[in-house]
């Protein structure tokens, strides 16, 4: 039962992936595309505002796989000082202080960060694709 379970880890890693991704992708584009509609937006340029750009830009990135590492490095970093400014003032426990979502958007980005974007991604397309023009084509050894 545990090496069938095993075998799932990749996939599994992907969804991880895709559904935080998409998560924080969708508080970019209420705060930057105002959808959903929100009771309030923040003004261009604020704090709020530069953070649903990058959870915006960079959530679609880790969402679809292309330079997963570098971007979810940027994002848990984003959501640290997320909560840091915006919740830790509150309290100690995360559960008071609303910053459950912060702190679990961190540790998901930064355990992604060293896992990287699993098997169903563009880091993983480009990869394969590297690799295949690495490898000497018996054909094309053949003629010459």
């Amino acid at each position: 039962m545990l090496s069938s379970i095993h075998s799932l880890q990749p996939h599994l890693l992907g969804l991880l992936r895709i559904v935080s991704s998409l998560v924080l992708f969708s508080y970019g584009t209420q705060k930057i595309l105002h959808f959903p509609a929100a009771a309030s937006v923040p003004p261009a340029g604020s704090l709020s505002w530069i953070a649903g750009l990058l959870e915006l830009t960079l959530g679609f990135l880790v969402l679809v796989g292309f330079q997963t590492r570098i971007a979810a490095f940027v994002l848990s970093g984003l959501m640290a000082f997320a909560y840091f400014i915006g919740h830790a003032s509150k309290g100690i426990y995360p559960a008071q202080n609303g910053g459950v979502a912060a702190i679990l958007f961190c540790f998901v980005f930064l355990y992604l960060v060293a896992a990287g974007a699993g098997p169903l991604s563009v880091d993983s397309l480009l990869k394969r694709g590297r690799t295949a023009a690495a490898r000497p084509n018996k054909q094309n050894a053949e003629v010459a």
